[in-house]
């Protein structure tokens, strides 16, 4: 999270939210001789308390979780490079404007059997925001194909111990200073540079 307590989100309601909005992280765990990584959907409880994952049997984290560990899952949202000619005031620096949810917890293998129940949960929690489509559901595959499938992947659960989110929107500028350079962010560089530039014209009580 960055040093700045002005950009540290106090409203885990607003962050659980977000978390669930986005619905993919990095999770990442310790090991030797580097940290391990892997790129997951990410289904976080109502309340914030526990996070529903998948990972391939072969990924090198499964592999690890021969008894439960402790794990990060970091959520991003917008971001974009913020030029300090943009702020119309001298002495500025070049800054990267992001939102970041951290969920920190102990991550353990859930029994291959409930396999089948979480893929249920994550794919109606994803399905029945989509527009315009009768949601998929694991019933629509033959019942062969579908355990042949299972068997590839294990079903993972993160008791969330801490959530830390920073929402850095400038918000240690004066608001004409912001909303200025949030003017020129769609036109910059980033991702979901709308998005970003309308959290800084008004960013979130934190």
């Amino acid at each position: 999270m960055h040093p700045n307590p002005s950009f540290h989100s106090h409203d885990h309601a607003k962050d659980i939210a977000f978390v669930r909005e986005r619905g993919f992280g990095t999770l990442v765990m310790n090991g030797d001789p580097v940290p391990m990584v892997a790129h997951v959907p990410v289904l976080l409880s109502e309340y914030g308390r526990e996070v529903l994952i998948h990972l391939v049997r072969s990924n090198p984290i499964a592999r690890a979780l021969s008894e439960p560990r402790p794990a990060r899952i970091a959520v991003t949202g917008p971001d974009a490079y913020i030029s300090p000619d943009w702020y119309g005031v001298a002495d500025q620096v070049p800054t990267w404007n992001y939102v970041a949810v951290h969920l920190t917890g102990v991550l353990e293998l859930l029994p291959h059997g409930k396999m089948h129940e979480v893929l249920d949960l994550q794919s109606a929690f994803y399905e029945n925001r989509l527009a315009g489509k009768t949601p998929w559901t694991t019933g629509k595959m033959t019942p062969e194909v579908l355990e042949r499938m299972m068997r590839m992947i294990v079903p993972c659960r993160m008791v969330v111990e801490e959530m830390a989110a920073t929402w850095k929107l400038g918000q240690n500028k004066d608001d004409a200073v912001r909303k200025r350079a949030a003017v020129q962010v769609p036109g910059g560089m980033g991702s979901e540079l709308e998005a970003l530039a309308a959290l800084m014209a008004d960013p979130p009580v934190l």
